[in-house]
């Protein structure tokens, strides 16, 4: 296998490794909302590290054996091949948006990098190195405090801390560039404040990612963390280390339409997330009032429904029958009068043992008990 094909071939699986983490990243967020920036205690937040610690393995790997505007551009690739496998893996299926928001940042940005030139390897003073670790430093807390302000909106706060995940990714492997450079003549102690720029980047890059996916789904943030790290390591190149667009001025318009396109696809991403995790409507209507009809208890089964009455209509008397009695139903503590003939106590005003004090409308009789309490 030539070097170049052995390069691609690292690449492809590199960005299938980010891609793998990226999905164990999001499902890891999904399931324990409570630790969104670093869950310890989750082995398969640990397993997300070690496919993204392999993923930039390969790529480093990869740079050795072919050129970087190659190598670059392909780990585009990320963005196409985490839609398929979170649909194959865990059944996460992106819609027809999502989709063409992914491709076109994933064009924007091939089509980016490679109008990238190359030139011989640099080195950052330390005047260069301070500026820019304040400079992208700032610009990383920036978005992490808008992050978290946006709590209200989690595609918007998700984005915003993909982009200072990106950030941080991307500085880190500026100065790890510039470190490894200084290097080549033999270790410096004095690279010791850079190594530990490149540990606080390489942290905040980890947490901020993490939090990216609680909320956000695994386009978005995915797509703008690959978006912004290698963008932000080609700006450093071409401001810092003389690095130039390929084609002359061509280039330049090139390189600033592929940057417009895979801009579109981050907003077309965000909107997208924005309108399905957008709070519904209906939940601001007012309930309405409930009918006091509608409000009876349904008869059970075999039970002859009996219909419960206000305290308005308990008030009304009830209409007389020419016969003595009631038509409706008795009112609250008041006897029923015995039928003629019924007892011995009939006659002299007092209830026959034979019957109770109803309950509204509802009549009940006992057996018959003589004085003494023996059935007769």
């Amino acid at each position: 296998m030539s070097a170049l094909a052995l390069s691609v071939l690292l690449s492809v699986v590199s960005a299938l490794a980010y891609a793998g983490g990226a999905i164990v990243q999001e499902q890891v967020a999904v399931s324990s909302p409570d630790s969104a920036y670093m869950p310890l205690r989750r082995p398969s937040w640990w397993g997300a590290l070690a496919l993204n610690g392999l993923g930039g393995v390969l790529h480093v790997v990869a740079l050795a054996y072919g050129p970087l505007s190659l190598v670059q551009p392909l780990g585009a690739l990320t963005i196409v091949f985490a839609l398929p496998m979170a649909a194959l893996f865990v059944g996460r299926r992106a819609g027809a948006t999502a989709w063409r928001g992914a491709v076109m940042a994933t064009v924007g940005l091939a089509g980016l990098l490679s109008l990238v030139g190359s030139t011989d390897s640099h080195s950052l003073d330390t005047a260069q190195r301070v500026a820019v670790a304040l400079v992208t430093g700032g610009a990383v807390a920036a978005l992490t405090v808008a992050g978290l302000a946006a709590h209200r909106h989690p595609a918007v706060r998700s984005v915003l801390l993909a982009a200072a995940s990106g950030i941080a990714f991307g500085m880190s492997s500026v100065f790890t560039k510039t470190v490894a450079e200084d290097w080549t003549h033999g270790i410096d102690l004095g690279d010791l404040p850079s190594l530990a720029v490149i540990a606080l980047f390489a942290v905040a890059g980890v947490v901020l990612s993490q939090a990216s996916y609680r909320g956000g789904g695994l386009a978005a943030p995915l797509s703008m963390q690959t978006v912004v790290n290698p963008v932000l390591a080609a700006a450093v190149g071409i401001l810092m280390f003389g690095e130039t667009f390929r084609y002359g001025d061509l280039g330049t318009g090139l390189a600033i339409s592929c940057g417009v396109v895979a801009g579109g696809g981050l907003v077309m991403l965000t909107t997208e997330r924005i309108g399905r995790t957008g709070t519904p409507a209906a939940a601001d209507t007012p309930v309405p009032a409930t009918d006091p009809a509608a409000a009876e208890p349904e008869a059970l089964p075999g039970v002859p429904h009996q219909r419960v009455t206000t305290p308005a209509e308990a008030e009304r008397p009830a209409p007389a029958r020419t016969d003595g009695g009631f038509d409706g139903p008795a009112p609250r503590d008041v006897l029923l009068p015995a039928p003629g003939g019924v007892g011995e106590d009939a006659e002299g005003g007092e209830p026959p043992p034979g019957w109770l004090l109803p309950v509204p409308g509802v009549l009940l009789s006992l057996p018959d008990l003589n004085r003494t309490g023996v059935r007769s």
